[in-house]
């Protein structure tokens, strides 16, 4: 088993994907199925318990696509126990500085890579060489959203064990105090994107609809979601009405 959204992104192409933030499994597995490369679970600001987490991820699994979850805060059980639930992928938020990254890249990785705990039951479902498996498979996205984030880029981006970043570009924009894709706004998102660049590291971004991930992606970003559940219910919705009107 490989993380296939892993080795798209190594390659050099885009892996999109949606966040999910309504707590339903039920969406998780249909989201899987319409063909994303990853699906995003918020347990960070969305309604997800460890209950509807843990069948998310196996109906993301189920549907083909790779379970990766925003984790709450940067701390060293709650990054495991998503780990070991079965999450192939993590976004880490509010990471300000490389210290920070470290500690989130210490949490993701077995020793002598980090300090992950392991888990037997892992072994028994998953084989005896489960740690080393996951250790090559998993992926750390760190999240940049403030000012200082962005001012650090460079440091951040740098440390082993990062394997990319996620750019949060409305907060971004509160913590920057600018409007958003103000000169100042795309300044500091390109200053991520070229200390991506500098260091090998797989750029990524939040983008609300298909226009702006279209956008994002000819810059040169590659973990880009497009898509949120509660965004795309509603625009539904909305378009429903507004043909029938």
């Amino acid at each position: 088993m490989i993380n296939a959204m892993k080795q798209r992104l190594l390659a050099g192409s885009p892996a999109l994907g949606i966040v999910l933030g309504m707590g339903s499994p039920t969406v998780a597995g249909i989201a899987a199925r319409c063909g994303f490369d990853f699906v995003l679970v918020d347990n960070q600001h969305g309604d997800w318990d460890d209950t509807t987490t843990l069948a998310a991820f196996r109906a993301i699994s189920l549907g083909n696509a790779v379970p990766v979850a925003r984790v709450r805060q940067n701390d060293f059980y709650a990054i495991g126990r998503l780990l070991d639930r079965g999450a192939l992928g993590l976004v880490v938020p509010m990471v300000n500085s490389a210290n920070e990254a470290r500690a989130a890249a210490f949490a993701m990785r077995y020793p002598p890579y980090g300090g992950r705990s392991f888990a037997g039951s892992l072994a028994v479902h998953f084989g005896p060489d489960y740690d080393t498996w996951a250790d090559r498979e998993v992926f750390l996205a760190v999240q940049i959203e403030t000012a200082q984030a962005a001012e650090h880029a460079d440091e951040i981006m740098a440390v082993e064990g990062v394997d990319g970043c996620w750019i949060g570009p409305m907060d971004l924009a509160r913590s920057l105090g600018v409007g958003v894709g103000t000169l100042a706004h795309q300044a500091a998102i390109l200053n991520v994107l070229n200390a991506c660049s500098k260091t090998g590291k797989i750029p990524g971004i939040y983008t609300p609809n298909a226009a702006t991930a279209r956008l994002r992606i000819e810059q040169g970003f590659r973990f880009v979601t497009v898509a949120d559940d509660g965004g795309l219910i509603a625009d539904g919705a909305q378009e429903v009405l507004r043909q029938l009107a």
